[in-house]
């Protein structure tokens, strides 16, 4: 199909969402389509929406409009999880011309096409109940990313946990795994387009493997040997120096679980262990699946057998019903463990879960005050980890040019994610060098030698 018309894209929301945008906009190209800035007048816009928070939702809406705004003749695809929880609305919204609900994304251009076929306006919808049985994995795949070093593959849709102040198994339905011969067909291609650094992402990542919501030692042990099936398989591609990983449930580490992760030689200590709370009464109440012990647990597996890993972390806070002691709880057990960094949020009510009508919510001003409490303790533990380098031989993979005070640099991630700088002039971007941590240049970034 050669169309001659002009698509943008926006994206909202998580690395998944991400990963969706860059597919769609290469079924695009594929198509014949040009692809130009979301600022520009184009004949198609397409808004892969967030619906994580009510912000989000609000967000979604406003980007829906303006690109209405930017072309009344144009055709507006709304698309993803926003699509998903308020379809009626989003039906019922005179700016939007085409409505695409999760997992039916790659049925984008045939939507286009019916759309412009049509002589008279009708409004064209690809929305299922994403919640009614469990849905096939949806195969999407992409070539090319933004970044030129780095990308995101999406290898699991969906999520079985229902924590309580969580919309999106509403938005994304019950489980499903992508096959490992599929992932590595589209790593090959990655790799044979020049990307060193793969990073394995879904919705709950510790989920992968499963098709159905079994109990949860078998869930457990499935995910483990799957994932790890799937981990060693990108290994194997010639070309991929570097894998990481995306947020991970602290049941999912085990010794065996860890001990077979080690022996992957690019397999980066870098572990995004999610959190929310360090008080088991403020975890029953989100209905998370673990305690504050089955959490350290995994942190202390992983120290076990990586040196130094990165861990990081996720915390709620003012989370309804959460008190000055449970507060202090969470705190004193954040310290307990010393993340490398950690993602701090304010609960914010999101129609649709439990937590929104929870007794006892939290006020403004309390949220606030503890967040900037955590922030603060985040600094703190996050530069202390970058400086328990600082002397040690590491690897980098560089990215991007800077200057600092007159001189030439190109920075880039070790494998622990701390960001450096090596001095020079040349164009570095996608290599891999090793050296010495040295001086702090600019704020949690450190030359190396």
């Amino acid at each position: 199909m050669d169309s001659n018309r002009r698509a943008a894209l926006h994206n909202l929301g998580c690395k998944v969402n991400a990963y969706e945008t860059d597919a769609m906009q290469q079924m695009l190209e594929e198509a014949g389509y040009e692809i130009v800035p979301f600022s520009e007048e184009a004949d198609v816009y397409i808004i892969n929406t967030c619906s994580v928070t009510n912000m989000a939702d609000r967000k979604s809406r406003q980007m829906i409009h303006r690109a209405r705004k930017l072309n009344a003749k144009a055709a507006v695809v709304a698309a993803g999880c926003y699509v998903q929880t308020s379809t009626k609305q989003v039906m019922d919204d005179l700016a939007v011309d085409i409505v695409i609900g999760n997992n039916q994304k790659n049925q984008l251009v045939s939507l286009l096409e019916e759309f412009f076929a049509e002589e008279e306006y009708h409004k064209v919808v690809s929305c299922v109940d994403i919640n009614d049985g469990v849905q096939d994995y949806e195969k999407l795949q992409v070539e090319k990313t933004a970044e030129h070093t780095r990308v995101f593959i999406k290898v699991q849709d969906g999520c079985n946990q229902f924590c309580s102040y969580c919309i999106i198994p509403f938005a994304r339905g019950r489980v499903r795994s992508r096959g490992v011969e599929d992932v590595v067909n589209e790593v090959k291609h990655l790799a044979a387009a020049g990307y060193q650094e793969v990073v394995l992402t879904g919705i709950h990542l510790s989920s992968y493997g499963l098709q159905e919501d079994y109990n949860v030692v078998y869930r457990q042990s499935v995910v483990q040997e799957q994932l790890l099936a799937l981990i060693e398989a990108v290994a194997e591609v010639e070309g991929i120096k570097r894998i990481r990983l995306g947020s991970l449930e602290p049941q999912v580490i085990t010794e065996d679980f860890a001990k077979r992760l080690s022996a992957v030689d690019k397999l980066c200590p870098h572990f995004h262990l999610s959190m929310q709370s360090g008080c088991d009464a403020t975890l029953q109440r989100m209905n998370r699946k673990y305690n504050s012990a089955e959490y350290k647990q995994g942190c202390d597996i992983l120290r076990k057998y990586f040196d130094n890993p990165a861990i990081t972390t996720d915390v709620i806070v003012g989370f309804p019903g959460e008190t000055e002691e449970e507060f202090a709880t969470t705190k004193e057990f954040i310290r307990q463990i010393g993340f490398y960094e950690m993602h701090i949020f304010k609960y914010s009510k999101r129609k649709g879960t439990k937590a929104a009508t929870m007794p006892n919510q939290v006020p403004e001003e309390i949220k606030t005050r503890r967040s900037d409490e955590l922030l603060a303790l985040e600094k703190e533990m996050s530069r202390d980890y970058r400086q328990s380098y600082v002397g040690r031989e590491v690897e980098a993979l560089l990215e991007t040019p800077i200057t600092v005070d007159g001189k030439n640099y190109y920075t880039g991630y070790t494998k622990e994610y701390i960001r450096v700088a090596k001095k020079t002039n040349q164009n570095m971007s996608n290599v891999i060098i090793s050296g010495q941590i040295m001086d702090e240049i600019m704020d949690k970034t450190y030359t190396i030698s």
